[in-house]
């Protein structure tokens, strides 16, 4: 494990995480999640602190309530949401990590099926599929 750094566009939230050395993003095709199309990384609350711009961070929840999606307020961006399958973890989104360039990082992303979410479909979980990035030779 190891302490890394990350923040929305604009700078106005930063954040620090304990995360594993090896990061494992993964996708998921729910409706918000397919909108925002963010990788998350999953660690438990405890290890996510927000050091700058709490006080910009707004969330957004809907349907049943229990996750929370926290963006940015000024730039948009969409950096971390406790989740409604796991709801004792934040998946934080791969792309505000510093040092990370997620399509370079990241060439082969699962997609968790959220659409048929697990608490929904018996605890089955299921993967919708692979997402893919190929660099181009231009």
């Amino acid at each position: 494990m190891s302490l890394r750094t990350g923040s929305c566009h604009c700078g106005a939230v930063r954040f620090a995480v304990e995360l594993p050395e090896v990061l494992s993003p993964s996708r998921c095709n729910c409706s918000i999640c397919a909108k925002k199309g963010t990788a998350g990384v999953y660690v438990p609350l405890a290890a996510l602190t927000v050091t700058a711009g709490e006080d910009v961070l707004s969330c957004y929840s809907f349907n049943t309530g229990v996750a929370q999606h926290w963006f940015c307020s000024h730039c948009g961006i969409h950096c971390f949401h406790q989740t409604r399958s796991e709801p004792d973890k934040y998946a934080i989104s791969a792309a505000c990590l510093d040092g990370v360039a997620v399509y370079e990082d990241f060439a082969s992303v699962p997609v968790n099926d959220g659409v048929r979410h697990v608490l929904d479909n018996d605890g089955v979980r299921r993967l919708a599929g692979v997402l893919r990035f190929e660099k181009s030779g231009d």
